[in-house]
C-alpha cells in the first residue's frame, strides 16, 4: 500500500513538471537566466559572442498604401510594412525540453535592435512601433513593424499628369560599418511587388507598378556601410487631370476661335475674348500650385497653356486691329462727303454771280444803244 502510494506521488510529481515544462512561464524563467542578471549586456551590445563576427540583419519592406504624393513639396507619404531578422547568439533553447515550443513574444526593449534608418526620411514616424519581439529556439530575433514613412522623392514633372515616378526607400544602419552589420534583402524584386499587390489597401491617385530591391555598399569618408535601396515605380491615373484641366482649356480655345463669327461692329467681341482669357489665366494660377518651382525641364502642360494663351492673345490682337481699322474706314468717306458737298455748293454760288454778271452787263449795253426791247421781263 505504501509503495503504491510512493508511485502514485511521482507519477503526480511528473506530471505537474511535464505541464510546468510546457508552460510559457517555465521558458521565461529558463531565458530569464540569461537576461535578467546581465540584461545591459544584452541590449547594448550586437549580440554576438565574438566581436569579429559580422551580424546579418535581413530586411524585407512591403508597400501596404500609397497615401499622398506631393508635388510642391516632392514628398511621397506611404504606409509600409517592415520585417526584419536577425541571429541572437546568446538565446538558444531545445524544443522539445518545452513541449515543442518554438518561439515566444517578449517585449522590444529586452533585446538589442538594429539602429536601421531611412535616408529620404523628412518627418518622424509618429506610429508606434511594435512593442514586441519574436524569439525562436535556433536564436533568430523578428521583428514587423507598421510605419507611416515621409520621404522626399524628386518628381519628374515633363510629361505630367502622363509620367512615371520612381521613389526609393533607402535603409542604412545609423553607426555601424558593413563589417559589423551586413544588411541583406529578405526576398527579391519579383517577391516583393508581388506580396506588396497582395498587400496593396490604397493607392490614392496612382497605380503601383513594381518594387525593385537593390543592395548596396555606401562608401562615407572610408567608412563603408551596408545600403538596401526599394525603388518604388509608380503612375498617375491622368483621367481627372483631363477632364478637369486640359480639356476645359481646350474648350476656351473653342470658344475663343468661335467668337470670329461674333460681328466687329459692336465691342462685345472685344470683352468676350477678354473674358476668355481670364478664365485661361485662372487656370493657370491652379497649374502653379500644382507643380513644383525646382523642376529641370518645362512640363509639357506649361508649353500646352502657354501655346493656347498666345493663340489667343493673337487672336485678341487681331480683334483689336481689325476694330481700329473698321472705325477709321467707316470715318474717312463722311469726311469725304462733306467736302465734295461744300464744293459743289460753292460751285453752284459762283455760277449765280457770273451769269448775274452777264446779264447786268448785256442790259446796259442794250440801253445805251437805244434799242427798245419788247421783252416782257426786262423793266
Amino acid at each position: 500500500m505504501m509503495l503504491a502510494s510512493f508511485f502514485l506521488l511521482l507519477l503526480t510529481i511528473d506530471g505537474a513538471s511535464s505541464e510546468d515544462n510546457c508552460s510559457y512561464q517555465h521558458l521565461f524563467n529558463y531565458l530569464n537566466l540569461s537576461l535578467s542578471s546581465k540584461n545591459d549586456l544584452y541590449t547594448m551590445s550586437r549580440p554576438v559572442k565574438h566581436h569579429n563576427t559580422t551580424l546579418k540583419v535581413y530586411l524585407e519592406v512591403l508597400i501596404y498604401a500609397i497615401l499622398d504624393m506631393k508635388e510642391t513639396d516632392q514628398t511621397l507619404i506611404s504606409y509600409v510594412w517592415i520585417y526584419m531578422s536577425w541571429k541572437n547568439e546568446h538565446i538558444t533553447w531545445n524544443p522539445n525540453d518545452f513541449c515543442g515550443l518554438k518561439h515566444i513574444d517578449i517585449p522590444a526593449e529586452l533585446l538589442w535592435k538594429p539602429d536601421l534608418t531611412i535616408e529620404e526620411m523628412t518627418e518622424q514616424d509618429k506610429t508606434p512601433s511594435s512593442p514586441y519581439l519574436t524569439i525562436n529556439s535556433d536564436g533568430t530575433v523578428e521583428r514587423m513593424d507598421y510605419k507611416v514613412l515621409v520621404s522626399a522623392c524628386r518628381m519628374q514633372v515633363h510629361k505630367f499628369p502622363f509620367g512615371i515616378q520612381t521613389c526609393n526607400l533607402s535603409f542604412k544602419s545609423v553607426i555601424y560599418n558593413v563589417e559589423e552589420v551586413n544588411l541583406q534583402p529578405h526576398s527579391d524584386s519579383s517577391v516583393a511587388t508581388k506580396s506588396s499587390r497582395v498587400l496593396m489597401q490604397t493607392q490614392y491617385e496612382w497605380v503601383f507598378i513594381s518594387e525593385t530591391v537593390t543592395k548596396t555598399t555606401f562608401d562615407r569618408k572610408n567608412f563603408n556601410q551596408s545600403l538596401i535601396v526599394h525603388t518604388i515605380k509608380m503612375k498617375r491615373r491622368p483621367i481627372l487631370y483631363i477632364v478637369n484641366f486640359l480639356l476645359p482649356i481646350l474648350f476656351f480655345l473653342c470658344l475663343d476661335l468661335a467668337s470670329f463669327l461674333i460681328s466687329d461692329s459692336g465691342g462685345e467681341k472685344l470683352s468676350f475674348k477678354v473674358t476668355v482669357m481670364l478664365a485661361v489665366t485662372v487656370m493657370q494660377l491652379i497649374l502653379i500650385e500644382i507643380l513644383p518651382f525646382s523642376s529641370d525641364r518645362i512640363p509639357l502642360i506649361v508649353v500646352y497653356c502657354i501655346g493656347i494663351f498666345g493663340f489667343m492673345l493673337l487672336s485678341l490682337l487681331e480683334t483689336i486691329v481689325v476694330m481700329y481699322l473698321m472705325e477709321k474706314d467707316s470715318a474717312s468717306p463722311d469726311e469725304a462727303d462733306g467736302d465734295q458737298s461744300l464744293s459743289e455748293d460753292c460751285g453752284d454760288k459762283q455760277g449765280k454771280v457770273n451769269f448775274n454778271n452777264f446779264y447786268r452787263g448785256d442790259i446796259n449795253i442794250l440801253q445805251a444803244s437805244g434799242s427798245q426791247l419788247n421783252f416782257p421781263w426786262v423793266r
